[in-house]
């Protein structure tokens, strides 16, 4: 008796996007540049929110220079200078935690 199994079955229905358990990512990657300067991205985030506000209040708080650049794969991300990993996942945090109040 031969069983075909299907490994990847189960991956599968979970990128049909149909289940409950789907969500929405925002990924926050850092990207090395030469020596130590580097770039920190935000992409992911809904398409809903005005990118340009965001920015401007991410560029605020952390003193740091930012843009946003538009991807033909990936949409629009938010380009920020430094390593801002930690608080661009704090600010993120922050500010969803005070819009459900």
């Amino acid at each position: 008796m031969t069983f075909l199994i299907d490994p990847f079955a189960e991956a599968n229905a979970e990128d049909s996007g149909a289940g409950p358990g789907t969500k929405d990512y925002v990924h926050v990657r850092i990207q090395q540049r030469n020596g130590r300067k580097s770039l920190t991205t935000v992409q992911g985030l809904k398409k809903e929110f005005s990118y340009n506000k965001i920015l401007k209040d991410l560029k605020k708080e952390f003193c740091c220079n930012g843009t946003v650049v538009q991807d033909p794969e990936l949409g629009q991300v938010i380009q920020l200078q430094g390593d801002q990993r930690k608080n661009v996942a704090t600010f993120l945090v922050q500010v969803d935690s005070e819009s459900k109040l």
